[in-house]
């Protein structure tokens, strides 16, 4: 086309026809496809060079997920009032009390203003996890504190922070990915080691959430990496950043090392897998909570929000060739 990008006009259709705001289309369609291909360049040898660091200016809590959507970043963050302690004995098949807490979901300028906050969850369940952004809503899952509980899945608009309660799901749900393709929605377990896959109908309710999880599960095979927050990366896969930390004993501090997994979502494997070797000063990796990955004009540009409370959002830049 040689006026109007593909892009844009599929831009400006889906505003006419669906109704959608121009600034929250602007802002949630990265080019999945050039991301996704930019990522399967990057390696051990990749060499990030530092953009910013902005100080996040309130209380974050224990940030979780993030999408950027135009300027405005959106955080999903767990305020622990009461931590989880652990039963000597597994109780009813869980291996540590709910703990309590509150749910949040942050609107954040550039600058580390806070726009707007709301909760999510009731009463146990006030986990949020990782996060989505389909062009529309954001979808966010909240859970109890501990594996094998019970979530609720929310999906909420960016422009008036309404939330949505789409469906209940027995297991703990830390992460969720909206295939805009195909209309389903997936979900990653505790520690990624679970995903489930369920199919919407047309109001973006689930047809399937009723069954059971044993019947919806399959097993992540890949274990390098927990998975924290995760993205639609388009052609079926999604982008996924986490840790795994490793001690030389049992009471030795832990080494974390942060990275990425590209995965297949249609049988759950990864097609590629990188680390991603940045740390803050304090030694936490880059890649422990909330990231969002986007094309820059010559590669790769990755906000991370790695640290509780006292939050700062670190801006990295790579070149791919």
């Amino acid at each position: 086309m040689d006026c109007i990008s593909r892009r844009r006009l599929t831009a400006i259709l889906t505003v006419l026809c669906l109704g959608v705001a121009p600034a929250a289309l602007q802002a949630a369609e990265p080019d999945r496809d050039v991301l996704a291909d930019r990522v399967t360049k990057l390696s051990r040898g990749t060499q990030w060079k530092p953009v910013s660091a902005v100080p996040v200016n309130f209380l974050t809590h224990h940030p979780q997920g993030m999408v950027k959507i135009g300027d405005t970043l959106f955080v999903s963050s767990v305020e622990i009032q009461q931590p989880t302690k652990r039963f000597p004995q597994p109780v009813d098949g869980y291996d540590r009390d709910t703990g309590a807490g509150v749910g949040h979901l942050f609107k954040i300028d550039m600058k580390g203003n806070l726009i707007a906050d709301i909760t999510l969850g009731e009463g146990t369940i006030y986990h949020p996890g990782g996060i989505d952004y389909d062009g529309k809503y954001i979808w966010v899952p909240v859970a109890e504190y501990r594996p094998n509980s019970r979530s609720i899945v929310y999906r909420v608009d960016p422009e008036t922070m309404k939330a949505e309660e789409m469906f209940r799901f027995a297991d703990h749900v830390g992460g969720v990915v909206h295939n805009t393709d195909d209309k389903t929605l997936h979900g990653v377990s505790w520690g990624s080691r679970r995903f489930y896959r369920w199919s919407l109908d047309d109001s973006g309710k689930p047809t399937n959430a009723n069954e059971s999880p044993e019947k919806l599960r399959t097993l992540n095979t890949s274990h390098y990496l927990d998975y924290q927050d995760c993205k639609y990366a388009g052609k079926s896969r999604m982008l996924c950043s986490g840790v795994t930390e490793m001690r030389l004993t049992p009471e030795a501090a832990p080494f974390r090392l942060g990275g990425l997994d590209l995965v297949n979502l249609a049988d759950g494997r990864p097609i590629f897998q990188t680390p991603v070797l940045l740390w803050t000063a304090a030694g936490m990796d880059m890649t422990h909570n909330p990231v969002w990955m986007e094309a820059s004009d010559t590669g790769i540009r990755g906000y991370f929000m790695p640290e509780d409370d006292k939050s700062t959002l670190y801006i990295y830049e790579t070149e791919v060739k």
